[in-house]
């Protein structure tokens, strides 16, 4: 990737940069920082009306082609959207996985009529889309998927659970990956399913987290229905369309996902140099290196934009999901004892302070998304073209 910018690019930077200063005032301001990875709970109302403020003024699916509602904006401009973005601490966007997964899927592989249903509120950020991937056997091990569905009629019949389905309880819809031909094994049978979740063959239980948040959900489906019409691909084709949706999940907002650790280690070093941790060498060696990590990091998400590299998004998984955990452990060392108590609020639940909770939820990181143990058989036996692991291996 050529990493200098043209005068366009840079018009385009100060576009939005100015767009951004301008509205993120007023009522808008107290929504700055908030959102995120165990803080999906946090004013998603409030954030729900920030990104319909967005899309009025065309800054939902920039890079999504005009003719579905985007701005058709080149590579390099979305990368510029996404760092403006996260530089300004602007809250989270509350529509990734309809806006950064299905959208795309769905103008690969979706019909006219599903694109012209689906598409547009998206865009408008007035239908949110949950996940309906991962189930109790079938977290990491995508293929033993068993929520099942069959033909009635006019409409696909669902009956399973899955489970982990963020925002499920905040959600209108999901996109489900079920077992649709009876005897089938492994990604062979499967069906890619757009259903509604406001209906009564679907109950949602929020998981409540270590970290406070509940945004994590068990969704049992129960005679659950939709329309035939909603399968996207070919019945039976499911595997090939979800592999293909996770592949769009490797995109340019994994540049805001680097602006966004940069903030956060900026945060821990400020925090070291006002409670004298810093003055540790130990420490100071140990911020040093996250820094130069975090470069690396960066440059690697830019190759991996501009290259075909079949390695590139199991790689940067395990970069940063390695990296984020050592930075919330770091940023304990940096608290000291006062990192072991949480405060008390005023219903006598605790409550934790932002690195605290880096800490307890960025645990999970080298998990959800692919754990570190799938990450390395992919690149082993992918990439490398190294054997299988034995089944029943430890």
């Amino acid at each position: 990737m050529d990493l200098s910018y043209s005068t366009e690019d840079e018009a385009f930077r100060a576009e939005i940069r100015e767009w951004l200063a301008e509205h993120l005032t007023g009522e808008w301001a107290a929504l700055r920082g908030l959102g995120g990875a165990g803080r999906d709970h946090e004013a998603h109302e409030e954030r729900l009306a920030w990104n319909r403020l967005l899309a009025e003024h065309g800054w939902t699916c920039v890079g999504w082609p005009v003719e579905h509602g985007g701005r058709g904006l080149s590579l390099v401009q979305q990368v510029i959207f996404h760092e403006e973005y996260a530089r300004a601490d602007a809250p989270v966007r509350v529509n990734h996985l309809g806006e950064e997964l299905l959208g795309p899927t769905l103008m690969a592989f979706g019909t006219p009529e599903q694109q012209a249903r689906f598409l547009p509120p998206i865009v408008a950020v007035e239908e949110l889309w949950a996940q309906g991937y991962s189930e109790p056997d079938a977290g990491s091990d995508l293929a033993n998927v068993q929520t099942k569905a069959r033909r009635e009629a006019d409409e696909w019949v669902v009956d399973g659970q899955k489970v982990w389905t963020s925002n499920a309880h905040l959600s209108q819809w999901a996109f489900v990956l079920c077992r649709s031909e009876p005897g089938s094994q492994r990604h062979h049978g499967l069906s890619f399913l757009l259903m509604p979740l406001d209906q009564e063959g679907v109950e949602i239980r929020p998981i409540e987290q270590l970290t406070g948040g509940s945004e994590f959900n068990e969704v049992f489906l129960t005679g659950a229905r939709t329309s035939a019409d909603l399968v996207v691909g070919e019945p039976g084709d499911g595997w090939r369309v979800a592999m293909a949706l996770l592949g769009f999940e490797r995109g340019v907002s994994v540049l805001a996902q680097v602006v966004g650790f940069t903030r956060e280690l900026e945060g821990v070093v400020d925090l070291a140099r006002q409670n004298g941790a810093l003055d540790d060498p130990v420490l100071r060696d140990r911020l040093a290196g996250l820094k130069v990590e975090l470069e690396v990091m960066r440059f690697q998400a830019l190759r991996g934009l501009s290259t075909e590299d079949a390695a590139g998004p199991s790689v940067f998984k395990l970069v940063w999901a390695n990296w984020h955990k050592r930075l919330g452990e770091v940023a304990m060392d940096v608290l000291g004892p006062d990192g072991l108590a949480a405060g008390a609020s005023a219903d006598g639940s605790y409550e934790l302070d932002r690195w605290q909770r880096l800490f307890l939820f960025s645990r999970a990181d080298t998990i959800y998304g692919g754990s570190d143990e799938v990450q390395r058989n992919i690149l082993a036996e992918r990439v490398l073209g190294l054997p299988r692991e034995p089944k029943g291996s430890p």
